[in-house]
């Protein structure tokens, strides 16, 4: 679907929040992304609300004082309501579909524009919360969680450091690789992660239990579903944006040591369900409209897709030009008071499959997909070795160790280590907007 570009997307409007309007803020008034939020006060309830430059707007709190009470925005803010089924989650807002949503949007844009109604701004700030006094939740409660494969240059990478003469199997450029993750240990950004344990195996010798080796991250891109299918019924590739509410960052922590001795042959288990890293802040694909690409270029010579993944706008816009980058912070390094160390950069529009391209193989066979159901891309890697989204690539399965600049070398992640995952659009004449951050800290394994 051609993307749809609006008022919302004119880099020269300005917010009357003046910290959206600051070249490095992440959140201008042409992001607005969603989440769920909850203030410091430990007696304070979960609220839906969206990022506008460091503050934080409570959308139920300006529905409050009758600003969003036209029809066509009505729903979309009820579902915004902290006493929507299950509690505050995005999962409402996702269920209506994409134009609930935009009209949503577009209110909020015109709310928040320092050339709207002066005299709805006196209301719309009393519920302006500093990003700095809450605390940011899971954004939906995900019934599922799928992880793809999409990166070819990840896959690759991967298939020469197991086997070496033939490095991508005979599937993957016909049909996307996924698995069915977990979705219980989903936990958001800034969530300490605990070292896992699990059975290894070196070499010949008998298999062994204890904390992970080998511990990774893995840079990814998620997106929620918005309007899901019901069972038995496909999602056709030409629709399947409708059914796709926004992105977030993803790390899909992976101990490679635990994956490498269970993987086969149903592939990964224990080794990635212990914990799953979100950024809070969910950027919608309106948002995003501005930076759609082409889908990856296949090199002559690869299979078109089958015709139920082959759509034509789907081809011309079904890409995002999203740039990524994964920081490490060590221990030793934060008491030298050294900035974290950027490890890799890449780009989504590196992905072989489109996201619809995902979903839609993802519902191909019947699988109803729900609201809030998360899918992610997989590690995001480049052709460049600078583009490698893990360890596991950057190292060569840790044979090639990296150098910290506090002296430190990493195969693997240590103890105390933290992983920090950005992401941002941008592109000529439109503002540059971000996703916010994704990091966790490797806490060590409980052995009792």
């Amino acid at each position: 679907m051609k993307p749809l570009l609006d008022e919302t997307h004119d880099p020269k409007a300005r917010s009357w929040v003046e910290s959206a309007n600051a070249a490095a803020s992440e959140f201008p008034i042409q992001n607005l992304p969603f989440g769920v939020f909850r203030r410091h006060d430990k007696d304070a309830d979960a609220r839906v609300g969206v990022a506008i430059g460091d503050r934080v707007l409570d959308v139920a709190g300006v529905g409050s004082e009758g600003l969003l009470a036209d029809s066509d925005v009505k729903g979309a803010a009820e579902a915004c309501g902290a006493d929507c089924p299950g509690g505050a989650s995005l999962n409402a807002l996702m269920a209506l579909g994409s134009g609930p949503r935009r009209a949503l949007r577009r209110r909020l844009h015109a709310l928040l524009r320092d050339d709207g109604p002066a005299s709805d701004r006196e209301a719309v700030s009393r519920h302006l919360v500093p990003q700095a006094e809450v605390e940011m939740l899971l954004p939906a409660a995900v019934g599922d969680y799928t992880d793809f494969y999409a990166s070819v240059f990840h896959a690759t990478n991967v298939g020469k450091l197991f086997r070496p003469d033939n490095p991508l199997l005979p599937n993957y450029k016909y049909v996307p690789i996924g698995y069915h993750g977990r979705a219980s240990s989903l936990v958001v950004s800034g969530t300490a992660v605990r070292r896992p344990l699990g059975q290894t195996r070196d070499g010949e010798a008998a298999p062994q239990f204890g904390p992970s080796k080998a511990l990774d991250y893995e840079l990814e891109v998620g997106f929620f579903v918005s309007a899901g299918n019901e069972m038995e019924t496909r999602i056709p590739l030409a629709e399947a944006e409708d059914h796709i509410f926004g992105i977030c960052l993803v790390n899909d922590w992976s101990a490679r040591d635990i994956q490498a001795w269970e993987y086969q042959p149903l592939g990964p288990f224990l080794a990635k369900s212990f914990a799953t890293s979100l950024s809070p802040w969910v950027v919608t694909l309106e948002a995003l409209a501005p930076f759609r690409a082409g889908a990856f270029a296949r090199p002559a010579g690869d299979p078109a897709p089958l015709p139920y993944l082959f759509d034509s706008d789907d081809q011309q816009y079904g890409g995002l030009n999203l740039s990524l980058e994964a920081s490490l912070l060590s221990a030793r390094m934060r008491e030298m008071g050294l900035a974290p160390v950027v490890l890799s950069r890449s780009n989504f529009r590196d992905l072989y499959w489109t996201m619809a391209q995902l979903l839609t193989h993802h519902a191909s066979n019947g699988c109803n997909l729900r609201a809030g159901d998360l899918l992610a891309s997989g590690t995001v890697s480049g052709a460049d070795k600078s583009a490698r989204g893990c360890l596991l690539e950057l190292t060569s399965r840790g044979r090639e160790p990296i150098t910290l600049p506090s002296g430190e070398q990493r195969r693997f992640l240590e103890d105390g280590d933290e992983i920090i995952l950005h992401g941002y659009c941008e592109g000529d004449g439109f503002r540059r907007i971000g996703l916010g951050a994704c990091s966790g800290t490797i806490l060590g394994a409980r052995v009792s």
